[in-house]
């Protein structure tokens, strides 16, 4: 024997149009709040009534009140349709949740510091998200990241590569002239890139971009005189080993000063000269949400650095 199953289905539009008017008892009310007209809402509940059988309110031309079957399905419906709109909210949530491990670079050391305030602060803010962090290799600064070594990278602009988007400019800071302490230069309050003609500016080898190389170690002073090239270097201890030694003089940003004093090596300011950029960088076909999570925290990370030193780390 088959029993017919009666109509009772509601969708989801006069769901919420009896809820909202069984709150606001006022049709004009309702259709702001809904964003719909007030003849759409009467539409909507009389089709729901006529669903049901009965009528759900008592309407007159002062007011609107609940007809006790309509308070009965309001109380019944109602914390059904709060549970599938907080069902949605954490669904929602845990579809944008991030969750696995970001592994950053970072070139510098004043990168390096940047990256590891971003990772103690997300710690507490996202702690769902691990973050490994590992120097950016002097003579190779892209492999890895195009590798997938690394997510993302904190690294000294210029960057223009086609594969790799750069994110702002987050700090910038001016440049020294790291020199042997008992070199010309050594004792000079301040120099210029003009004063580098002549000298041997040391360079790097390996994968570089020529045109990172120029504006990090131009060839070239702005007048267009000849700067020696001195000996190559794969990384940065090799060429402070290399200076103290007197076999060249380095340009490098001015928090080198402070993260690497010793002795027998002086560090000049360089004046005239365009300051150094940090940003963010990832492939192009590597962007996510818990890169922009890292992004965002680290633009915090550099307002908070940018007054310490002016000198050495100043707002791009």
């Amino acid at each position: 024997m088959s029993y017919a199953i009666p109509e009772t289905y509601m969708d989801q539009n006069e769901l919420e149009c009896f809820l909202v008017l069984a709150e606001e008892l006022h049709f004009g009310r309702t259709a702001t709040r809904l964003r719909l007209s007030r003849a759409r809402v009467s539409q909507l509940i009389q089709k729901l009534e006529r669903r049901v059988g009965a009528p759900l309110f008592t309407r007159t031309s002062r007011s609107v009140a609940l007809t006790p079957l309509g308070s009965r399905l309001r109380d019944d419906l109602e914390p059904h349709y709060r549970g599938i709109e907080s069902a949605l909210v954490r669904a929602v949530a845990s579809a944008r949740a991030v969750e696995g491990v970001l592994h950053v670079g970072f070139s510098t050391p004043l990168a390096g510091e940047m990256v590891m305030k971003a990772t103690e602060r997300l710690r507490t803010t996202h702690p769902e998200l691990a973050v490994e962090v590992c120097e950016v290799p002097l003579s190779d600064p892209y492999g890895m990241l195009r590798r997938g070594d690394f997510d993302l990278q904190l690294t000294d602009f210029p960057v223009h590569e086609h594969d790799l988007t750069r994110g702002p400019t987050l700090l910038a800071e001016e440049r020294v002239l790291a020199v042997a302490a008992g070199h010309p230069l050594a004792g000079r309050d301040t120099v210029t890139l003009e004063d580098l003609a002549g000298v041997a500016l040391l360079t790097i080898a390996g994968d570089i971009p020529a045109y990172w190389l120029e504006h990090q170690l131009p060839t070239h002073t702005p007048s267009g005189r000849e700067i020696g090239q001195g000996p190559s270097v794969t990384n940065f201890q090799e060429a402070l080993t290399l200076v103290a030694g007197g076999n060249g003089v380095l340009l490098a940003g001015a928090h080198v000063a402070l993260y690497h004093g010793r002795p027998g090596i002086c560090y000049v300011p360089v004046v005239g000269d365009k300051p150094l950029g940090y940003g963010l960088t990832w492939r192009s076909d590597g962007g996510n949400r818990a890169i922009e999570i890292f992004g965002r925290t680290t633009r915090d990370i550099a307002r908070d650095m940018a007054p310490a030193d002016p000198r050495r780390a100043v707002p791009g």
